[in-house]
């Protein structure tokens, strides 16, 4: 590679994306690697980041979480399954999925990193859950059927716009999406009580926490799927972000 490759490839911020640990045979591997674990990301996020203007970069639970928070210049938190649920004083609800308590505490390390380091986040679903209980906060474990009916909606299209969310007035998200935008839905949990400097700015109809900000640290965590649309304006506030910073350490 030269060195104006190099610059070239560094000219768009890097922005780490996590992923998940799973069983080779999970994925179709042949019987001899069926005891093998797969490291698995779904292709949407980093289309999203690569459409916005930059450059996804998986990450393996492998990883030192520290010295990626140094190599990275964003992080998306992705979805997935449950947070552990004694991480936030709860227990697995009936509705729960699979837990990685491996994944959490990795993933915990890292936006702790991120956020010491001052560098744009955002957390998706299973993400923006991680974010409020690695703050101190807790979570639903078992939205009611009355309300989660509308919220996991798993037999819908990735992109099928399931409830509507309003935003508050001067935060990040309404400055991306307005007074009231659509949104998918696949998820039985919600941010319960808040964690450390944190706000919540956007909500659901019945009153589900759909988004979070820091005020004083570029964080942002949103309760639905926006990789699954054609595009999204909250990957463009990440990437310009990111790249703001970059250009700013010179």
């Amino acid at each position: 590679m030269t060195l104006s490759t190099r610059h070239h490839v560094r000219s768009r911020p890097v922005i780490g994306l996590t992923g998940r640990r799973t069983s080779a045979a999970r994925l179709g591997a042949p019987p001899g690697f069926w005891d093998a674990q797969a490291d698995a990301y779904y292709s949407e996020y980093a289309r999203s980041v690569a459409h916005a203007g930059g450059l996804p970069f998986h990450i393996s639970l492998d990883a030192a979480a520290t010295d990626v928070g140094d190599v990275i210049d964003a992080l998306v938190l992705t979805g997935g399954d449950d947070v552990e649920p004694s991480r936030y004083g709860s227990t697995i609800g009936p509705r729960s999925t699979a837990v990685d308590p491996d994944r959490d505490a990795f993933e915990i390390a890292l936006f702790e990193a991120v956020l010491r380091a001052g560098k744009p986040i955002l957390g998706i679903c299973r993400g923006s859950q991680l974010i409020n209980v690695a703050l101190g906060g807790t979570l639903v474990s078992d939205l009611p059927l009355g309300e989660g009916a509308s919220h996991a909606s798993y037999a819908f299209p990735r992109a099928h716009r399931r409830h509507a969310v309003r935003f508050e007035v001067g935060s990040r998200a309404h400055e991306m999406y307005g007074d009231l935008t659509s949104v998918n839905s696949f998820h039985h949990q919600a941010v319960d009580r808040v964690g450390s400097g944190l706000t919540v700015t956007g909500r659901a109809e019945d009153g589900v926490v759909e988004a979070i900000e820091m005020h004083d640290a570029p964080v942002l965590g949103v309760q639905w799927h926006p990789e699954c649309f054609a595009s999204d304006p909250v990957f463009d506030w990440l990437v310009h972000a990111a790249r703001s910073d970059v250009a700013a350490a010179g």
